[in-house]
């Protein structure tokens, strides 16, 4: 057992499938923080592959570890919110289980903040072609959501959708009602809702590549970004979820025209009506698979059981395209304004389709 002074320094760690990384990343933090008073907290998805009995059991042998796990809770910004609402450390740090983040600036960040900075962020930089951990699609992904995010915030941060840094945790503390529990931008959202006048440095490293386990990330990411900033813009109006499965939609229904034309103007589908159910059924396609990597990802269905969740999908909004239609019908009836019916009737149907998918398509499920 290891006998220590309350940490100052807690180290809030995510986890979902990384039960090869945790011993990892303990063993790299004790000879990076050594001389500090700190502790890890892995906060855990119930991963399926052990990673919370793992920590529990290097817990149970060193008291500078501590493992909460989460059950029928997920998404790594919550996650990041309760573990640092856990501690009751001076600072707290915020790093990926994955490896990619390099633990060994954890020191600068550190002194930085203790000498009167507010907040510490790991800024990525390029390193050598070998160990870069950024595609360089990726790289200019992120690039440019650091531009949008500084041109609306006004805040100059050159990696605001970092996943690594360090903050004082009385600010985390008094924000913490703001935040959203939803994607992975915990950062960006923490910035958007601090007070003004955060003190902020940046300290650069070179993003690693992943070594095991299950990347949090996927290409659709600047989606999840969107979502968070249109939330934010909306004063909290608009739930992220809700953003998001708006601008599926709305992506489906561009699909869905140019397929229609596509299919009539070429001759493939003469019919209107065999044309119309083609481009519905590929635009419903599209909304499921994106809905289910990006709106509900948390819940998402995987392999075989995807085509039972894309029917129930079908179904709903089956539905909500005969309420569109009824809404829209009776409103053009009342006032005969077209343009104020249809965009009734595709508000109220888009309504209808996140109410029911949150509830019946994605519910919660254990994730496989």
């Amino acid at each position: 057992m290891n006998d220590q002074a309350a940490p100052r320094l807690s180290v809030i760690v995510p986890t979902y499938r990384e039960a090869a990384n945790v011993p990892v990343l303990f063993e790299r933090l004790g000879k990076a923080l050594a001389g500090l008073a700190w502790e890890m907290i892995v906060v855990d998805d119930d991963s399926p592959d052990g990673t919370a009995e793992i920590a529990s059991a290097l817990a149970a042998r060193d008291t500078r570890l501590r493992c909460v796990r989460r059950v029928n809770r997920r998404g790594l910004a919550g996650a990041v919110i309760e573990g640092a609402l856990s501690s009751s450390a001076e600072f707290v740090a915020v790093i990926d289980g994955d490896l990619q983040h390099d633990e060994s600036i954890l020191p600068a960040m550190f002194a930085a903040l203790d000498g009167g900075a507010d907040l510490a962020v790991g800024t990525r930089v390029e390193g050598d072609a070998a160990e870069r951990g950024l595609s360089p699609a990726r790289q200019k992904l992120s690039e440019a959501g650091a531009r949008f995010f500084r041109w609306i915030s006004r805040v100059s941060v050159a990696d605001p959708m970092s996943g690594f840094f360090m903050i004082r945790r009385r600010i985390v503390g008094g924000i913490a009602p703001k935040l959203s529990s939803d994607g992975f931008k915990i950062l960006v959202d923490i910035l958007l809702c601090a007070p003004p006048g955060l003190r902020i440095v940046e300290t650069p490293y070179v993003f690693r590549k992943r070594q095991a386990g299950e990347s949090k990330l996927s290409p659709l990411v600047a989606m999840d970004f969107l979502g968070l900033v249109v939330h934010h813009a909306s004063w909290g109006v608009l739930p992220i979820r809700f953003v998001l499965f708006g601008a599926v939609g709305g992506l489906g229904l561009v699909i869905h025209l140019i397929l229609l034309n596509a299919l009539i103007a070429t001759g493939a589908l003469p019919d209107f009506r065999a044309a119309q159910l083609v481009a519905t059924l590929a635009a419903m396609a599209n909304n499921f698979l994106l809905n289910n990597e990006v709106t509900y990802r948390d819940y998402r269905y995987r392999r075989w059981s995807a085509l039972g969740g894309f029917a129930l999908f079908v179904i709903v909004c089956s539905v909500g395209v005969v309420v569109n239609i009824d809404i829209a019908s009776w409103l053009f009836d009342f006032d005969h304004v077209w343009w104020v019916a249809g965009f009734a009737g595709a508000l109220v149907g888009v309504v209808w389709n996140y109410a029911v998918s949150s509830t019946f398509v994605w519910r919660r499920r254990r994730r496989g």
